[in-house]
């Protein structure tokens, strides 16, 4: 780093209007660079006994991509054997794959090549998965739609017209169409979610913390999830068997915190006492068709032996508010302004990241996706005139919110609702107006984004299809109780099966 002028440092003093007398500049001047020599003294200990260097691995183009949902492909293995050895899969592109470019949907972000794997990452090649290659996501994650990720849309293999799905778009995808048997997807207000239930495959967003966030790119430190997409709710959990616990690197996580074998936990014992919680069939945007598919489900629920009834837990329409000023708020400090990671944690953060984005969209704002340039002007404001009062109201009111949940889930074993409101929306033209852009983007969140504030584990599987289309159901439980939440998922699967997408390829011959 450049060591500033006086007139650099006069500047910044009327800039910041420090009030410094003309006469004190040359002493602030000298103070001030004497105290950035530190800075020269961290980078050269850094680079001497930190600094990663990239290994050299294998990539290239996508030779076949008529989803659009590969980034790059792969061919990386580590173990031969393991509980997870021959299955092949995809990485979301905000997750660190060492040596291989990640792009994370975002022209801020593409040219960036990791030197060190994720701690997800490094677990699957422990466990002896093959990682097939980046999947696409969405402009730095903020899109509950395909359609915002500069490398292109990412299309449902249900209908090639219709959206999969975001953040996780290319994960999903991927794994409905049967080209990996696994994906990594994040959450941040639904990401796992919300292409799992628009594609028909399971994704389950952990409990907040159980699966560490280390060396993916994050949005909001307080609502930054990782966890599997998988064709089944078994596949899931063997998944999450590999991927859960503390790593001592990630602050979301409690230290020891550890996870079980999920996929032993799935059999039940006993029948399940399921809390059907009414305001997730009424929403705003609710479809009728997509309400009726879930009800159906849970009635072969109860045929199976199984307990259901209706619960009111009215603060779940609140939820989205409290997430609306959380991510906002939180993004724009965290992600824009504190050029992904921010500060103030202790933890691995990776400054080679953070000095590449952060420079390179400053260079040029205007790259940033529609949905990321409203978070930035919200936030912004929100920002200069409550000086961050409103995200703490909102972060205290978590705990309202988490507590409704939990008073439910004293009486039932899970909690159920539709994943989303709505099945797959088309995917928006390439000249469609912003207001259209945005919308699609975020007209989904409703029932999904509650639970990334609370933190309470959140699985969505295939519950049937309405008007051709998959719609998913969403299962919620205790904190901690993943194995609960993914037991009666199974439940429910066992009862309703799994759903495969037609061969999109013949839509393409047509």
């Amino acid at each position: 780093m450049e060591l500033p002028s006086r007139s650099a440092i006069e500047g910044l003093a009327g800039e910041l209007g420090l009030g410094i007398a003309p006469g004190d500049l040359d002493v602030y001047h000298a103070a001030t660079t004497g105290l950035l020599g530190s800075w020269a003294v961290v980078d050269d200990l850094y680079d001497a006994e930190v600094a990663p260097t990239a290994p050299r691995r294998e990539w290239s183009e996508p030779a076949d991509n008529p989803l659009g949902a590969w980034y790059v492909t792969t061919e990386l293995t580590g173990r031969p054997d393991g509980t997870l050895a021959g299955r092949r899969v995809a990485v979301k592109d905000n997750v660190a794959v060492a040596g291989v470019p990640m792009m994370n949907g975002s022209e801020t972000v593409r040219g960036f090549v990791p030197k060190v794997d994720a701690t997800v990452v490094t677990r699957l090649l422990d466990a002896g998965a093959t990682i097939a290659g980046k999947s696409v996501c969405e402009d730095l994650c903020f899109s509950g739609g395909s359609h915002t990720a500069k490398s292109g849309p990412i299309r449902n293999p249900w209908d090639l017209d219709r959206t999969s799905g975001g953040s996780s778009s290319g994960s999903a995808a991927l794994v409905a169409a049967g080209e990996v048997d696994l994906a990594i997807g994040g959450d941040q207000g639904g990401s796992i979610r919300i292409p799992a239930s628009f594609c028909g495959v399971v994704g389950h967003k952990p409990t907040f913390g159980l699966v560490p966030y280390t060396g993916a790119f994050p949005i909001e430190q307080t609502l930054d999830h990782l966890g599997p997409i998988a064709p089944t709710v078994a596949d899931a959990a063997a998944m999450l068997t590999v991927l859960a616990g503390a790593d001592g690197k990630d602050p979301r996580q409690l230290i020891g915190l550890a996870g079980i074998d999920y996929v032993e936990a799935l059999e039940l014992d006993r029948g399940l006492r399921i809390g059907v919680v009414a305001e997730g069939f009424d929403q705003a945007n609710s479809d009728p068709g997509v309400n009726a598919v879930v009800r159906r489900a849970v009635e072969s629920l109860t045929a199976a032996g199984h307990v259901a009834e209706e619960v009111p837990i009215p603060w779940h329409k609140h939820g989205a508010a409290i997430w609306d000023v959380i991510s906002v708020e939180g993004a724009t400090w965290q992600m824009v302004q504190g050029n992904a990671y921010g500060l103030n944690w202790k933890g691995a953060y990776d400054p080679d990241q953070m000095a590449f984005y952060g420079r390179q969209w400053r260079q040029d704002p205007s790259a940033f996706s529609e949905t990321v340039k409203l978070v930035a002007l919200g936030g912004t404001y929100a920002l200069r005139n409550g000086y961050g009062a409103g995200y703490a109201k909102a972060r205290n009111l978590e705990r309202v919110l988490a507590a409704a949940y939990d008073t439910a889930l004293a009486t039932y074993d899970v909690l159920v609702m539709p994943t989303l409101p709505i099945t797959a929306s088309p995917i928006p033209s390439a000249d469609a107006p912003v207001e259209e852009i945005i919308g699609r983007a975020l007209e989904m969140v409703s029932n999904t984004a509650p639970f990334d504030v609370t933190g309470h584990p959140a699985c969505s599987i295939p519950a049937g299809l309405s008007g051709g289309l998959p719609v998913g159901l969403m299962v919620i439980g205790r904190k901690h109780d993943d194995a609960g939440v993914l037991a009666a998922a199974h439940a429910f699967e066992r009862t309703l099966g799994t759903l495969t997408a037609p061969d999109y390829h013949k839509e393409l011959s047509a």
